[in-house]
């Protein structure tokens, strides 16, 4: 190894430091968002200093699941001159991404509270619509699906955003999960 200036250096004069390359831990993919995948993906790419599109495009399609490799197949057989994890990652996310009608029809019919936090199902319900659904057919939908009790005070809130109202909502259930969890231990 030669010194550089008090540095140490490797083969090409880059101090060692900067030419050290962290190794890409590929996170499992979820094709029901694609596009959060991707996300991960570029954050390995900069950790590991990868930069080329070329490569990108590599990694991507040597850890895909051969199921979802095939939704992509005419990419990876043909892909494009330039560009080409631009172009898997755009038309990967276009073929997987559910369509935005069918986003809303599955906020209209199915998706219910569950045992998440008021807040929580709030962001899970401002995920699922994405841009452009109005705010008053997200309040509407949020709060048709909240506890009866929690809906007649969250309705008295209309000026409040509803990020404040998924905070308030998430008071009074937890208030009311502690009066629940009391009346059932005096029944016992």
């Amino acid at each position: 190894m030669a010194e550089n200036k008090g540095h140490s250096t490797q083969d090409g004069g880059l101090p060692a430091a900067e030419s050290f390359r962290v190794g890409v831990r590929v996170p499992p993919f979820n094709p029901e968002k694609p596009g959060l995948w991707f996300h991960q993906m570029e954050a390995q790419f900069v950790l590991a200093n990868i930069k080329s599109d070329e490569t990108k495009f590599f990694y991507v399609i040597g850890h895909l699941d051969p199921q979802y490799a095939d939704d992509v197949e005419d990419i990876i057989a043909h892909p494009p001159a330039t560009d080409k994890y631009t172009k898997l990652k755009s038309e990967l996310i276009k073929r997987l991404s559910a369509s935005r009608e069918k986003k809303v029809m599955q906020l209209l019919r199915h998706e219910e509270l569950g045992d998440r936090k008021p807040s929580q199902f709030y962001r899970h319900l401002l995920n699922l619509a994405g841009p452009g659904v109005p705010e008053e057919f997200l309040r509407t939908i949020w709060t048709s699906r909240l506890p009866a009790s929690t809906q007649a005070i969250v309705a008295s809130q209309s000026k409040r955003d509803l990020a404040e109202l998924a905070e308030l909502a998430d008071r009074i259930h937890d208030v009311v999960g502690i009066q629940v969890r009391q009346q059932i231990g005096v029944q016992l």
